[in-house]
């Protein structure tokens, strides 16, 4: 008897760190969307903007100052990587922003694998920091998971940029 109270204490331990991880985590989904993910806490909200061609949905962390995403698939021409991808972003339409610097590129591993990079800018005077998902669906399909958001606060939004990334999936 004392065994198994000490095995089922042991196992609780176990669980309990991984269900706290957990607790705030809710899934996202939409039936007009390609994707679904994971969205870490209640701070996070989703702002679905349909047009007449598209059905555009954004996550807010708090203010969009605060956090920002923006999901978009890019079909590329065959052989075309995710870092490729992430080069011309930086080169053609990144650079351009007020007080831009680069960051640097990382591989990036989740339920769909591709590469990371970051950057900074000013926006409305404020510094601010930019990092993207470069997340490889196949060989012509890039999906760009694109966090935008005041640097004090994106920066320690990092682990849920994380997870958010990991658990973008395609249903």
């Amino acid at each position: 008897m004392r065994r198994l109270t000490i095995l089922i204490t042991c196992a609780l331990m176990l669980a309990l760190p991984a269900l706290a991880t957990q607790e705030g985590a809710q899934k996202y989904t939409n039936e007009r969307l390609e994707y679904a993910l994971e969205l870490p806490n209640a701070k996070w909200r989703a702002l679905t903007r349909p047009d007449s061609a598209h059905n555009h949905t954004e996550f807010i962390y708090g203010d969009r100052t605060d956090g920002l995403l923006r999901i978009r698939k890019e079909v590329v021409d065959a052989g075309t990587t995710a870092s490729d991808l992430s080069r011309r972003d930086h080169d053609l339409k990144l650079r351009f922003q007020p007080g831009y610097v680069e960051g640097k590129e990382e591989k990036f591993t989740g339920r769909i694998n591709g590469v990371t990079s970051s950057y900074e800018y000013t926006g409305g005077g404020k510094a601010m920091i930019g990092r993207i998902y470069y997340l490889q669906a196949d060989n012509r399909t890039v999906y760009i998971l694109h966090f935008t958001g005041a640097r004090s606060i994106l920066t320690l939004l990092r682990s849920q940029t994380d997870l958010m990334a990991r658990s973008f999936q395609l249903k």
